[in-house]
């Protein structure tokens, strides 16, 4: 029986996908380079994150990954607000609530800025932990992702892993806990698939691999 869910946030929760490929579209055209659908971005999106910039072809050697990294960032916090909760997240983490089963967030997102998105769309009382990266650049879940393990007073087999990214499967499998993939993220239902994982298309299909 589940009874600790560890979420991912950006393209899990937080339906950011569209503002986040307009973002990087505005940064593509600066640079003179193609710009992208939503389809092909959810095509080529990957971890870590510098992978996924290298297959838009940005230019390293003229303008550092650091550098084209921060503009997103910055770019990105200006305009988050016109992105929401992915819909019925609200009503699905009160329901886990009342059903006695925990909540984390474990995240790619800086952790600062982490904790004051989940105030601003009050839902931070839901989580027990609450777990983002000490940088800006998006890289491995892996290892915050053992620390929070080590938290929780839960078998590995009473944790289940939301994400909807390989990635998060792959934090899963190292963690040695069980792991569900939402496909309305930033990667394609057919990228997920692979993975062999159950993948989900409306985030509340998940309650039907939980006892309640």
């Amino acid at each position: 029986m589940i009874k600790h869910i560890i979420w991912d946030w950006n393209g899990t929760l937080f339906n950011d996908v569209e503002m986040s490929v307009s973002v990087m579209n505005s940064i593509l055209k600066e640079r003179k380079l193609p710009i992208m659908t939503v389809e092909y971005y959810r095509s080529i999106f990957t971890f870590p994150v510098v992978d996924y910039y290298k297959k838009l072809n940005l230019n390293f050697k003229e303008e550092p990954f650091e550098i084209v990294g921060k503009i997103f960032i910055d770019r990105y916090e200006e305009r988050k607000g016109e992105s929401s909760l992915h819909k019925n997240v609200n009503s699905l983490l009160n329901e886990l609530k009342e059903n006695s089963i925990q909540q984390s967030i474990l995240s790619a997102y800086s952790q600062v800025t982490l904790e004051k998105i989940l105030v601003y769309h009050n839902i931070h009382s839901y989580f027990s932990n609450v777990v983002g990266l000490s940088h800006i650049y998006a890289d491995s879940k892996i290892e915050n992702g053992k620390k929070l393990i080590s938290k929780l007073d839960h078998n590995k087999d009473e944790i289940l892993f939301i994400g909807d990214t390989v990635h998060d499967f792959e934090v899963a499998e190292e963690l040695g806990i069980k792991s569900i993939l939402f496909a309305k993220g930033h990667q394609s239902e057919e990228t997920l698939r692979r993975t062999g994982v159950p993948v989900i298309n409306e985030i509340t299909e998940m309650k039907n691999y939980l006892e309640i």
